[in-house]
């Protein structure tokens, strides 16, 4: 990428509840040359979060403010004129497929916060290849999903490479302790929106643990099965970490790092897989919560079910207030098994704490990302 375009960021949907604390992050803790912009469809909104930007820190360049719609006749200009987007526009699947392409085609390095699995895999699809020949990055999820459980994998991959000189086997993740006040109306509408625009079928299929799996290598064939009793069940007890059931997140965070592990099979090892789960404190617990989750993802294929829950969430750019968040944190502990034959019994645990509001955690995430890319 020419080093000769005009911004280092655009920061594409600041106005929504998570695009206004990754704006936050920016003016805290950046250089304070940094060349930037804020870009969405009202410039008088963007104008509003630009004044409230400004009051935390009088000293840094102010951003310029570009109204900007998303087609690909104003989205190409845009791309052209900075060297990263942080795209916090969602629902993804409705309206940031033209934003992806326009960073594709134009060498555009480019971040979001989606945990949209269907989404990001028609965007892999119609646009790795493009995105590789220009030498654009394309990062998504890189929010509360899913950037926590991937680079803690990371993190414990590194170890076992650095103290066994071998492979992975199999990193088991779990979110650990979480106190939330709560999803905003973006988060919501997002996953109300997943059941209204994609297929059982595509949301079956984007919930298989390899479906944005890199082509090659394939992913292994000798994964271990599950006892039926903790499939049926959904309550599995897993040695120094708990009694686990699945996690809502897992579905996003499993496909997320196992497209890590093979784009980087040299890494991870050949025979690399990963499960995220959710600690509960009893078996009971575990079961209630596994069922709950089940009839509720049935329940929101149901079209008066999602037309209630729009009556009754908050809307879009809207979420907890941040008095109320102060006590929430999230703690994630994975375990990784190196791949030794024969079994050695050895194991690397890690972990990640982040205190406060995972809204404000994922602001900071796709920032930092956006300025190590």
């Amino acid at each position: 990428m020419g080093s000769n375009r005009e911004f280092d960021i655009v920061l594409l949907g600041p106005t929504g509840y998570s695009g206004k604390l990754c704006v936050q992050h920016i003016v805290q803790n950046f250089p304070t040359n940094l060349k930037w912009a804020l870009a969405g469809r009202s410039l008088q909104k963007i104008e509003g979060v630009a004044q409230e930007a400004k009051q935390l820190n009088p000293d840094r360049t102010e951003p310029a403010l570009l109204a900007v719609q998303l087609t690909q006749a104003e989205l190409n200009p845009l791309a052209l004129r900075t060297k990263l987007i942080i795209n916090c526009v969602g629902p993804y699947q409705l309206y940031s497929s033209p934003v992806v392409e326009a960073c594709a085609r134009n060498g555009t390095h480019y971040v979001d916060i989606t945990g949209e699995t269907p989404w990001i895999k028609q965007m892999v699809e119609k646009y790795h290849e493009t995105a590789k020949s220009n030498g654009a990055i394309i990062i998504p999820s890189v929010g509360m999903e899913s950037a926590p459980a991937d680079m803690l994998t990371w993190a414990v991959v590194k170890e076992v490479r650095e103290k066994f000189s071998c492979h992975t086997r199999h990193v088991a993740c779990a979110i650990d302790e979480i106190k939330s006040s709560g999803a905003s109306g973006g988060t919501l509408a997002t996953i109300l929106a997943a059941f209204e625009s994609f297929s059982l079928k595509d949301l079956s299929s984007s919930m298989k643990p390899f479906a944005l799996a890199a082509s090659p290598p394939p992913p292994p064939k000798d994964l271990p099965s599950e006892p039926i009793m903790d499939r049926v069940l959904g309550v599995r007890s897993v040695r120094d970490m708990g009694i686990l059931v699945n996690s809502p997140s897992s579905f996003a965070d499993i496909t997320i790092v196992h497209r890590s592990s093979t784009l980087m099979p040299e890494f991870y090892g050949p025979r690399f897989y990963f499960r995220q789960f959710l600690r509960v404190r009893n078996t009971f617990i575990g079961i209630v919560f596994h069922y709950g989750l089940m009839i509720g993802m049935a329940l929101l294929a149901l079209a008066p079910v999602r037309w209630l829950l729009k009556k009754l969430i908050f809307a879009p750019g809207q979420g907890p207030r941040m008095e109320d968040s102060r006590n929430d944190r999230v703690q994630y502990r994975a375990i990784a098994t190196p791949d030794q034959t024969p079994e050695t019994g050895k194991r690397v645990l890690g972990v990640l704490r982040y205190e406060g509001t995972m809204y404000r955690m994922t602001g900071m995430l796709v920032a930092e990302a956006a300025w190590s890319s």
